[in-house]
Order: structure tokens, then C-alpha cells, then sequence
């Protein structure tokens, strides 16, 4: 890694901003410029920030880009630091290299395909500082910038375990002030103090581009912390445009459920519950009644742990997903 001189960059001695943002780069240029347009027409004015800039290998044009504004920073712009990686190293290398330099006392990291809208970055603050001392990560809705679509309002769990984007927008629940609690959230756009994450070590470099925000996020609630969308925080975002993206997403998926088997189970038991109630309703199944009462029952609030057969068949479906893992990736569970 080699840092680019830069004539923006803090001089020695500064006294630290309260904000440093952090966006890896690798190719996708046009959605680079398009993104850190849209990031300085949209700051608080006065904002307290930095900005640091990862180019992770890039073939494009992004590489003598960087050495331009890295001599020539554009007017307006947030001082400025460039980091360039020796080749291709991943997401969460990239952030964790950035964030090793970061100065700010809260760190927003940001992929460089999103485009920041109007009135974004506020509501995500003002829902960090409203948790407080349990506040873990901070994430926001983000709509997908072809369609308009939500696409991402958290994460919750699929009745096999697996965690997936919420991509329908759940009512704002009366004195929730925009912050909804939930197991996690995309990497993409998410905020967290430095403190946190200098506990936790950062992203776990053993995930390659996948799966390592939610690994953090459930170390993030291993130490007491809560994560939580800030519903009022919205973006748009090109989802999955670096190139690779996916490449990795089944090793990446088994690892994340070796590591946190259990509470994966354990979170997808409300939606389970949820699912067969649904189910029942629309078609009951008198040999499931017993099931059904006791899902009732406990999603009711009425019975305070869910029925036995909720685990059983999540954790039977878990089950079949490790064997696919085994037999796609050529390792054992």
C-alpha cells in the first residue's frame, strides 16, 4: 500500500474531524466521479469530515484520476487522503487499510457506486447518537438506482438461516424516531465509531467481497451493541457494480454460517414463526395444529419461547444448505 501525496491531506497537528469517510474503489470511474459529486453537494454545511479514498487495483481510468485530483483537489472538497494497494485486494482489506489512517472519531463507509441524496447523512448521526452507548452499526434504506426500488432496509433471515436484504420498507412504529433495530446491514453504507471498530478488528479479511459486514455486525452484537437502520437515511445505490462482486458469495456464505451457526438459527425463528402462521392461515393443516397454537401463541407474546419444531426445521434446513456448501466447495462442515 503507498499513500499518494496530496495537497488537501490534513497537515500535521490537526486537530482530529469528528468524521472520516472511507470509500474503496476498484474501476466503475464514471460511478466514482458520479458518487463524490453527489457526497459534497450533499454535506451539512460545517461538517466536521475527511475523506479517504482506496484504489484497490483498479484497471480503468480510476488510477491516473486519483494522481489528478490528488495534486489538484476539486474546490469544495473535503481535505483528502489517497491510498493506492499494491493489486487487487478485496473489500474488506481496503477498508481496514483506510481505516487504520482514519483521524475521525465516527467512521461512514461508503461504496462508490451509491448516489447520496439530499437530507442522507443526518438521520444516520442523529440515530447513532440516539442509541448512545449501545449504538453498534448504523445503517440506512437504500432504493436500487436503476428501478427505485428498495433494495435494502436492513437484513433479516430467510427460514433456512440465511440472511437477506429486507426489501420491503416496514412501518415506522410510533416514537421510534426513524431507528429500527435489526441483525444487521449492507457494508455499503454504514456507520459506526472508530472506538467499535478498533474493539472488534475491523473487517475480517478472511471474506472476499461478501459476507464480511455481516460478520462485523454479528460481532458487533457478541459485544452488546445494537445495529439498526436510521429509516429517514436514503440512497440510491448501483448494486453489485464492481466487477468480481459475486464471485465468492458461496465460500463467503459458508463461512459466515460456521462462524455464527447458532445465531443464525436463532434469528430466523420470529420469521419462521411468521411464515407458518401465514401459511396456516391461508391453508390449515390439522395435523399441524399443536404448531400452529403454540406459533400463535408465542408471536402473540403469550408463550415466551417460540415452538420446539421452529428450530428443528430451521435447523434441519440449515442442515441441507451446509451439505450443498460441502459438495459445491469440496470441504466438510
Amino acid at each position: 500500500m503507498r499513500l499518494l501525496p496530496c495537497s488537501s491531506a490534513p497537515p500535521p497537528g490537526a486537530l482530529p474531524p469528528r468524521l472520516s469517510l472511507i470509500v474503496p474503489l476498484y474501476n466503475c470511474l464514471g460511478l466514482t466521479t458520479a458518487m463524490l459529486a453527489s457526497l459534497h453537494a450533499t454535506l451539512p454545511p460545517g461538517i466536521s469530515a475527511e475523506l479517504l479514498l482506496v484504489d484497490d487495483g483498479s484497471k480503468d481510468g480510476t488510477p491516473a484520476w486519483l494522481e489528478e485530483i490528488a495534486a489538484r483537489p476539486p474546490a469544495g472538497w473535503l481535505p483528502l487522503r489517497i491510498l493506492v494497494n499494491e493489486r487487487n485486494r478485496g473489500f474488506a482489506v481496503s477498508n481496514n487499510r483506510a481505516a487504520a489512517l482514519a483521524r475521525g472519531e465516527l467512521l461512514l463507509l461508503l461504496n462508490n457506486d451509491l448516489v447520496l441524496l439530499p437530507g442522507w447523512l443526518e438521520p444516520l448521526l442523529a440515530a447513532h447518537r440516539r442509541l448512545g452507548a449501545s449504538a453498534g452499526l448504523v445503517g440506512n434504506v437504500q432504493l436500487d438506482a436503476a428501478t427505485g426500488a428498495v433494495d435494502h432496509a436492513g437484513l433479516e433471515l430467510t427460514l433456512s438461516g440465511k440472511p437477506v436484504h429486507t426489501r420491503v420498507l416496514p412501518p415506522e412504529r410510533a416514537g421510534s424516531h426513524g431507528v429500527r433495530i435489526v441483525p444487521a446491514v449492507t457494508g455499503a453504507c454504514v456507520l459506526l465509531s472508530r472506538a467499535l471498530w478498533e474493539e472488534l478488528g475491523g473487517f475480517d479479511e478472511g471474506y472476499v467481497n461478501g459476507g464480511e459486514d455481516i460478520d462485523l455486525a454479528y460481532r458487533t452484537r457478541a459485544v452488546g451493541r445494537v445495529n439498526a437502520v436510521a429509516q429517514h437515511s436514503v440512497v440510491r445505490h448501483h448494486v453489485s457494480s464492481s466487477p468480481g462482486r459475486k464471485a465468492r458469495d458461496e465460500h463467503n456464505s459458508r463461512r459466515l454460517a460456521l462462524r455464527w451457526r447458532q445465531q443464525l438459527l436463532a434469528d430466523s425463528l420470529v420469521p419462521w414463526c411468521r411464515a407458518h402462521l401465514a401459511e396456516a392461515w391461508i391453508e390449515p393443516d390439522q395435523q399441524e395444529y399443536l404448531v400452529t397454537l403454540r406459533t400463535a401463541a408465542f408471536l402473540a407474546g403469550l408463550r415466551r419461547t417460540p415452538p420446539p419444531e421452529a428450530s428443528l426445521r430451521v435447523a434441519r434446513a440449515m442442515r441441507r444448505e451446509f451439505a450443498r456448501w460441502d459438495e459445491l466447495c469440496g470441504q466438510s462442515a
